[in-house]
């Protein structure tokens, strides 16, 4: 028998345009120039895929168990990252969280295949899954086999899901995977960050982008997407303004608990089509923390903040012929990138936010969403309103 039934299976497969506003619509102002999707699909080549699982538990003992989850898929050269990998790496700011496959990112420098994000209890079906996708659609390498070490992060999504009901299954993996595509990402309430909270907040999936100026006639793009699930309500800055110490009612538990902590995790996802090598992509996936930093995020003990960065370029060079030949900017070069990933990482993170709605989840528990009225006010009353265009 079917665990659950699901008042709307797959609300949300593949990406689709965003009818809410997002972060800049509500007048929030950020530095840069992002893409003109403003997401990380302006990166070229890069196409995502998300399935969005909300439903009830069936069955008279599971009565108020909901399913708030799903999962996202990114694919750095769309459906070509079942043949050729690209230069990657990760950092991880604190690790109380979990990213398969980066004992052999570290150790190779490359990224084979998708990023994959989900709840805490599924990493172990979606990696599973991701192998049984690439031997059905890639062909066998020299040996026969695929040998396969998916990319698969998490964070938490049990205070609104019924985490253990172990719901992200096979199928949903191969939807996402098989259905990613370019264009206007999906954000907020969908894919992996279906049931996800940040600051105390209704978060998710966040994602957006910048155009680099680094002085040679070449241009570039690095682009982020965000899975959300950190953070304390008193914390919480957006464009520099203490929101967090204003916005305290309705907060996600019925009252403050003096000794909370960071115990939320991120996943931060960062993507540029700039010839990079894997020592400077670390350079870069370390920056996101500096975009978390703004946030007013101290990546607390308890918190899973994992960063992993890629580059689409050099893609002759990444064959698997026995000698290859790269291309990579100077090291002297990479300050506009390193502002870039800050800029468009926390971009991303209040994308996530403006964009989620409130939910209730397993067992009658809630998250309010940042209410967009009173976001606004505050803007304008430190004066960092920014008009939207």
């Amino acid at each position: 028998m079917m665990k659950a039934i699901l008042a709307a299976a797959l609300l949300a497969s593949s990406v689709c345009a965003q009818a809410s506003p997002r972060a800049r619509d509500l007048g929030v102002p950020f530095d840069g120039t992002p893409g003109p999707l403003n997401a990380i699909t302006d990166v070229a080549g890069v196409t995502v895929g998300q399935v969005t699982l909300i439903g009830d538990v069936a069955g008279e003992p599971s009565k108020g168990r909901k399913i708030r989850t799903g999962v996202t898929a990114i694919l750095p050269r769309g459906r070509d990252s079942l043949n050729t990998p690209a230069f990657g790496a990760w950092f991880a700011l604190n690790g109380n969280g979990e990213m398969t496959g980066t004992a052999w990112l570290e150790e190779s420098g490359q990224l084979e295949g998708p990023v994959l994000l989900t709840n805490t209890h599924s990493v172990g079906v979606v990696r599973d899954a991701a192998i049984a996708w690439r031997v059905r659609e890639g062909g066998a390498d020299a040996s026969g086999y695929w040998w396969s070490l998916p990319v698969v992060a998490e964070t938490w999504d049990g205070h609104l899901n019924d985490i253990n009901g172990f719901h992200v299954r096979p199928e949903h993996v191969q939807q996402a995977l098989s259905g990613a595509k370019g264009g206007p990402v999906a954000e907020g309430n969908v894919g992996g960050g279906t049931g996800m909270i940040c600051h105390e907040f209704k978060c998710g999936i966040g994602t957006a982008s910048r155009r680099v100026a680094d002085g040679t006639n070449s241009s570039f793009t690095v682009g982020v997407l965000v899975q959300a699930n950190y953070g304390l309500r008193d914390s919480l800055r957006i464009a520099g303004v203490p929101v967090g110490q204003h916005i305290r009612n309705d907060r996600v538990y019925s009252e403050p608990d003096p000794k909370a902590a960071d115990t939320g995790s991120i996943i931060i996802v960062v993507a540029t089509d700039a010839p990079l090598l894997p020592h400077q992509l670390k350079r870069l996936a370390k920056r996101a923390g500096m975009g978390l930093a703004r946030m007013g995020s101290y990546a607390g003990n308890g918190s899973g903040d994992i960063f992993i960065a890629f580059s689409t370029a050099n893609r002759d060079g990444l064959t698997g012929a026995a000698k290859g030949r790269a291309e990579f900017l100077g090291n002297d070069g990479l300050d506009p990138y390193f502002a870039a990933t800050v800029q468009a990482t926390e971009e991303a993170i209040v994308n996530a936010m403006v964009a989620a709605r409130d939910m209730v989840g397993t067992e009658g528990h809630y998250a309010k969403a940042i209410p967009h009225d009173e976001l606004i006010a505050l803007l304008k009353r430190y004066g960092r309103y920014a008009p939207p265009r």
